[in-house]
Parts: structure tokens; C-alpha cells; sequence
């Protein structure tokens, strides 16, 4: 088997690349997705995210290694195993980060990524409910919805921010982030409008794309210094691909990494001593794992508003499956997180430096089952953290997991971050407009006042938002792993293209970045050809 450009990993990233690179006809290209196709009905379903949060068939379900700065614990780290990879199981928010991260990746020497220079990839992107503009797009293949009829406590919560002094904000991706108000999905017409639906969808039917699921990459060959093959293994036969133009990891911030490693692209002794060949002595390979790290402060409501009581009542969610199917509209259309807020912890910060999620639900764990009393959950993330972890391979067995080491709140910056954080959760409940809906704060509970308690707290109960990064960091130093072109330096006929070459992470979620980068990286390569 021949082909043109050969992309590992059909999530965010490479359904974009799958769609922009055949879409002349001119080149021959094969995505492999590890993950089955998406006819799984619970993933087109907005509210489906809990379908799948767990699902073996879906999900690569990883843990992180104990992590001293959660006290020991092991956090579970959900990854999609499914043709459009995390935006088909992940909580739907579209937040493109703010302007200030990509300008300082371009202060880094990455030339070509600073915002002005991005910005017209997020447009060419988006088919926005609301139509085309200055900051969006109205034709893209990436569906953009608004939420509809807001929640009552979330909207409660965007009035407490107000209260609180941040301002409200109907758009997080327009010329200020800054603010409260509710999120854009990614949606369409009521369902979830993921990579593989926007981008992969309308391609599947060209000829000279070829889409092979249950197809896990193992390694990449290389003719001397150049990638030319991808071996994979697909229902139980090995299988060999050669690109004759380039290989392409999309497979995220876990496994693109992962793979270089395997292919031997990484520390040269942690390689020998598992049995591979050293192509390329590189350390920094999985180094600089970021992730943004949520602190979930929940609070027992005294009415019943909360899709805990829905979730309780038949008929309740029988008129939510009916409004559903009548109208794709309804708490099933709109997922769990409703409302957000991008706000500063001290006046003197020049912009955002946390962000809230939320959502008229509680539980003790995102996905798991919810509590039996009305509950709502207002959950607060560092935006920018400057802690830093790392994952590495430990064996050359291509299906074993890697060692992931998140490293979070490492630094004395972000434990005063997240301390902060919690304050300014805390200040926006006790206003008048979320205040007369509490019972009580249910955890971390008030028993909970000290500087010292709250970060106890949070280091016992933070679990990840789903947004690891910058583990194949872009650069022009000789510790980055790919230059601004994503090409993985030291080799040829290579690129990476996915959250990992984030030499920081952005201020907010992850997938439209994702998709943004594969825009521009598939003007890149059909450019230079």
C-alpha cells in the first residue's frame, strides 16, 4: 500500500488534515484511527458525554502515575478511541484561547503563529450559528451553536459574576475574552458536531481518501534519516503503509509522542534499555506535558433545577427524550456546561487568568453518577499553569501505556493560583443573584477557610480538564521537537500536528486550537509541495 501523505490519528487534528490534503485529488491519503467509527449513537448526542466518559470502546482511559502534588493520587485521564478522536466525546465547549498565547509563541521565533496570523484558520473553520464576521466564520466545516435557553442557575451564575464585578461577555472568542456568559458548542442542529462529522463526513466518499479504523499505529520507518512507512496492526494482522510524500502524527499529546519514542526519537538510554534502535538521542520528547488541573466546588441547591432532579424523575426524562426527538432541543441538545467566566484573581493581572465551567449537575467525579440531592458545580481551572510533567514509554510493546507524570501544582505559582482561584469561586456564590439558590457549600465546605486547607483541598480532589499539551513542543531552539513548520527536526517526512506542538498551553479549551492548527498546517504542506 502507497500513498501520498499517511496521517496517524483521526481525533481533532487529523480529520481536518484527512479533508484539506485529498481535497484537490491530486494526492493519495490514508488516515488510521486505532478506534472504531462513530456510529455509536451516544456520541452524536450532545449530552452523551457521560455515555462515553467511561467506555472502553470509546476511550483510551489512561491514569497518570501517582502525582505527588495530588498527594499520591492516580488521576483518570479520558482520551477518545473513535474516528474523530476527543471532539467526539469531550464536553463540547468552543473557546479558542486568548490573542496574548499566540503572540507569545511567535515572541518564541515561531514564525507565522502569532494571532493575527492564526486567526484567519479559526475563521476558515467555523460555520457559526450567528454568522460570518470579523473574529468568525459562517461557512466551515466546524458547526458553532449557541446554548439557547440558558439553565436558570446558569444563568444565576453569570449574574453573580456581574455582581462580583466581572463583566458579562456573550462572546469568548470575539475581541475580549474576559468576562461571564455562556458557551458556544460545538454543535449543530442539535447534535454534536465533532472533527469527524464536520471535517471527515463530507470527504469519506473521494476516492483517493482512504479511512482505516481498529488500526493501531505501532511505529514509523525511516530510510535512513526520512520517514517512509507506518507499520500498524489492525484485527490482529500487521500491516505496513508507505508515505511517499510525508507521515503525519495526529494522535495528541499522549500518543504523538509515544510514537516518536517507539519509532526511536527520544531519550537514546531509555531507548536502549527497552530494546530500540536509537534514530535520533531526544531527551525533550513527552517533556513539557502541560494540563489545565479543575477544582470542582460544588453546592446543594434548595430547588429542584438541577439535572440531578431531572435525572430522578421519569417523566422528566421522558419529556427530555421527547423534546429531544421532536426538536433536538432541550438539556439533552446542550451538554453538561452551560456557562463560563474567564476572570482575573488579582486587579493588577493583565488579562484572564482562570476559567469556570458551569454546569447544574454534581457528582464526585466528572462522568460518574450523580448525587441524589440538587446539586450544581462551579469549576475553576489555571489557565496558564507553569507547572510542567512528562510522560515516557516503557516498553516497546506499542500497546502498552505510557508513564504519565502531570506534575501539577509543582510550582509555588500555581498553588497561589489555585488558592486564588477557589476564593474567587467562593465570592461569586455568596452574591445575591447564586446565593438564594444555595443550601450550603457541599465541598470543599466551609470548614474549609485557610490558605493552607484550600490547597489540601484542592490537591485531594483537582482531576484534570482533558487538555494535555506541548509534549512535541514547537520551537527554534535545539531542545523543541518540531519547527514551526511542525516538521520534526533531525528527520525529514515527518510532521507532527496536534496539541503537542503547543510550545504553552492556550487560555482555554483545547479543540478549536486543535482544528486550528491542522488548518494551517495543511496549508503548510500543500504549499510547499
Amino acid at each position: 500500500m502507497e500513498f501520498d501523505y499517511i496521517i496517524a490519528g483521526a481525533g481533532s487534528a487529523g480529520c481536518v488534515l484527512a479533508n484539506r490534503l485529498s481535497a484537490s485529488g491530486r494526492y493519495q491519503v490514508l488516515l488510521l484511527e486505532a478506534g472504531p467509527k462513530d456510529r455509536y449513537p451516544w456520541l452524536h448526542i450532545p449530552i452523551g458525554y457521560a455515555k462515553t466518559m467511561f467506555h472502553p470502546r470509546y476511550n483510551w482511559r489512561y491514569y497518570t502515575e501517582p502525582d505527588p502534588g495530588m498527594n499520591g493520587r492516580s488521576i483518570y485521564w479520558p482520551r477518545g478511541k473513535v474516528l474523530g478522536g476527543s471532539s467526539a466525546i469531550n464536553g463540547l465547549i468552543y473557546v479558542r484561547g486568548q490573542a496574548e498565547d499566540y503572540e507569545s509563541w511567535a515572541h518564541m521565533g515561531n514564525k507565522g503563529w502569532s494571532w493575527r496570523e492564526v486567526l484567519p484558520y479559526f475563521i476558515r473553520s467555523e460555520r457559526n450559528v450567528r454568522g460570518a464576521d470579523s473574529f468568525h466564520g459562517g461557512t466551515g466545516p466546524q458547526g458553532v451553536s449557541d446554548i439557547g435557553m440558558p439553565n436558570t442557575l446558569a444563568q444565576a451564575f453569570i449574574d453573580a459574576c456581574a455582581e462580583a464585578g466581572v463583566p458579562k461577555n456573550s462572546d469568548f472568542n470575539g475581541e475580549s475574552q474576559e468576562g461571564a456568559g455562556p458557551y458556544q458548542l460545538i454543535t449543530w442542529k442539535g447534535r454534536r458536531c465533532s472533527s469527524a462529522t464536520g471535517y471527515l463526513k463530507p470527504a469519506r466518499s473521494r476516492k483517493n481518501l482512504f479511512i482505516e479504523t481498529d488500526a493501531q499505529v505501532c511505529r514509523i520507518k525511516f530510510s535512513g534519516t526520512r520517514a517512509n512507512a507506518v507499520v500498524f496492526s489492525q484485527r490482529g494482522k500487521m500491516k505496513t503503509a508507505v508515505a511517499r510524500r510525508e507521515v503525519i502524527l495526529s494522535a495528541g499529546a499522549l500518543q504523538s509522542p509515544q510514537l516518536l519514542q517507539l519509532s526511536g526519537i527520544g531519550d537514546a538510554t531509555t531507548l536502549r534499555n527497552l530494546g530500540i534502535d536509537v534514530l535520533l538521542d531526544r531527551p525533550q520528547v513527552g517533556q513539557n506535558l502541560q494540563d489545565h488541573l479543575q477544582i470542582r466546588v460544588m453546592h446543594r441547591c434548595n430547588e429542584p433545577l438541577t439535572t440531578n432532579d431531572d435525572l430522578r424523575s421519569w417523566s422528566r426524562k421522558i419529556g427530555m427524550a421527547v423534546q429531544y426527538v421532536a426538536k433536538r432541543a432541550g438539556p439533552m441538545a446542550v451538554g453538561i456546561n452551560q456557562a463560563g467566566a474567564f476572570v482575573r484573581t488579582r486587579a493588577d493581572l493583565e488579562r484572564p487568568d482562570i476559567q469556570f465551567h458551569f454546569a447544574a449537575l454534581s457528582s464526585d467525579l466528572p462522568g460518574s453518577p450523580l448525587h441524589d440531592f440538587s446539586g450544581f458545580t462551579s469549576s475553576v481551572c489555571q489557565l496558564r499553569p507553569t507547572s510542567r510533567g512528562h510522560l515516557k514509554i516503557t516498553s516497546n510493546d506499542p500497546l502498552a501505556r505510557p508513564e504519565i507524570h502531570p506534575g501539577y501544582l509543582s510550582t509555588e505559582e500555581d498553588q497561589k493560583t489555585v488558592v486564588a482561584a477557589l476564593q474567587v469561586t467562593r465570592r461569586i456564590a455568596q452574591q445575591p443573584a447564586l446565593a438564594r439558590f444555595i443550601v450550603e457549600e457541599y465541598k470543599p465546605g466551609f470548614d474549609t477557610q485557610t490558605d493552607e486547607a484550600l490547597l489540601e483541598f484542592a490537591r485531594n480532589n483537582g482531576v484534570t480538564i482533558f487538555h494535555p499539551a506541548g509534549t512535541c513542543r514547537m520551537g527554534i531552539d535545539d531542545n523543541a521537537i518540531v519547527d514551526p513548520s511542525l516538521k520534526v527536526k533531525g528527520v525529514t517526512g515527518l510532521r507532527v500536528v496536534d496539541c503537542s506542538i503547543m510550545p504553552t498551553l492556550v487560555s482555554g479549551n483545547t479543540h478549536a486550537p486543535a482544528v486550528m492548527i491542522a488548518e494551517k498546517a495543511a496549508d503548510m504542506i500543500l504549499n510547499s509541495v
